[in-house]
């Protein structure tokens, strides 16, 4: 890609434009405002005006969500994975039709991911409006199923679902055709059918930042001089090349998430995947460098407690990550695929950590190199 292509994949979060009508509960006053952000993606947004920062399909979406304290967004329903990424605030995330029993609270840097086929909930218990970035699995996400009460009130609110995911508002005198088709919601029997997850199973799919488990050679450069990044899984097999990498959650969901740690002064090598990652900025500043085609692209991603940039790297492109700052910076990576991403590193990296001692298995593992050359004689 060239520069101007790669400039292109920058989304500052100042840029980010919304819209409070991307589904029928903006009819339902206890959902409203609801703040709607596609950031990778036109998501499951029912309204063909959602703005979308970056349309080209990833194999997976990103979006984000703000809404002031109190207020809810109601019970639906996804046919692919859903993640909540909690940057700001406190959230109530609900399941099933029994809200008051069955919940978690997850808060600042708490991941949540939600079984597909099951009812989910959530509502803001926070002092102001929060953030929540939110994943969804394929590009083809199958739309979105809301809850029987939940069409119903959009309904007597005036706003109705047709069968093919247009909504109406009467209020603004548009009217529903003669022969028009509405979305019908499932049968109390079909809904009892679904599968009941327990707040103990459930709890198992929440990973809490403050018992992320950091591998301090999860990358082949983390052990040199100057570097020392680390990474902690989230979902499914990302890029790290440590041997005892477990994610919290393993199940497949079209794409890996992972936390990297940056230290002061530090960086990430040159490094290439074959897949698309989105990167978002937790925490601090850090230089983003990307080879393109006629030059060296540079961006700073800014990550603060109200401003999180985020940049789409492209497949096979190389790319090096430098935090400048006097504190560690944190950087979420959400890589596309199930599979574990194979890292390509420049062979100046590897012969530094040749040196070093270091190598990397078969298995794209992080050993020692002794043993690795060893075993190819």
């Amino acid at each position: 890609m060239n520069l101007e292509q790669l400039r292109a994949r920058f989304i500052p979060f100042d840029s980010l434009r919304y819209t409070t009508e991307a589904f029928i509960d903006y009819a339902i006053e206890e959902c409203s405002p609801k703040y709607n952000y596609a950031l990778i993606g036109p998501g499951v947004s029912q309204n063909p005006n959602q703005p979308v920062s970056l349309r080209e399909p990833h194999g997976f979406q990103v979006g984000g969500v703000s809404i002031p304290q109190g207020k809810i967004n109601p019970p639906h329903m996804h046919f692919t994975c859903e993640i909540f990424m909690c940057f700001r605030g406190d959230w109530r995330l609900m399941w099933g039709f029994n809200p008051d029993e069955k919940h978690a609270l997850i808060g600042e840097g708490d991941i949540a991911s939600v079984p597909t086929w099951i009812y989910r909930a959530f509502c803001n218990v926070g002092v102001d409006d929060g953030f929540l970035f939110t994943g969804l699995g394929r590009d083809d996400t199958g739309g979105i199923l809301w809850g029987p009460t939940t069409l119903a009130a959009a309904q007597q609110a005036g706003v109705f679902l047709t069968e093919d995911y247009r909504m109406i508002d009467t209020r603004r005198g548009e009217v529903v055709p003669p022969g028009t088709r509405l979305l019908q919601p499932m049968t109390p029997e079909e809904i009892a059918a679904l599968e009941d997850w327990s707040p103990e199973a459930m709890s198992q799919r929440v990973v809490r930042f403050a018992d992320l488990r950091w591998a301090s050679d999860s990358l082949l450069d983390s052990m040199l001089p100057g570097h020392g990044a680390a990474l902690a899984p989230v979902v499914g097999l990302g890029m790290s090349q440590s041997r005892s990498v477990s994610p919290p959650v393993g199940n497949a969901h079209g794409f890996s998430i992972e936390w990297l740690r940056i230290p002061a002064g530090g960086q990430v090598g040159w490094h290439a995947l074959s897949h698309k990652q989105v990167v978002l900025a937790k925490r601090g500043e850090v230089e983003l460098q990307v080879r393109a085609d006629d030059g060296l692209f540079g961006q700073v991603l800014r990550g603060t407690p109200t401003h999180w940039d985020a940049y789409s790297v492209p497949a096979d492109a190389w790319r090096a990550f430098h935090n400048a700052g006097a504190a560690e910076a944190y950087l979420l990576l959400m890589t596309a695929g199930d599979e574990k991403k194979p890292v390509q590193w420049e062979s100046d990296t590897v012969a530094a950590a040749a040196a070093a001692g270091w190598s990397i298995d078969a298995n794209s593992c992080m050993a020692p190199k002794h043993f690795v050359d060893r075993s190819q004689r």
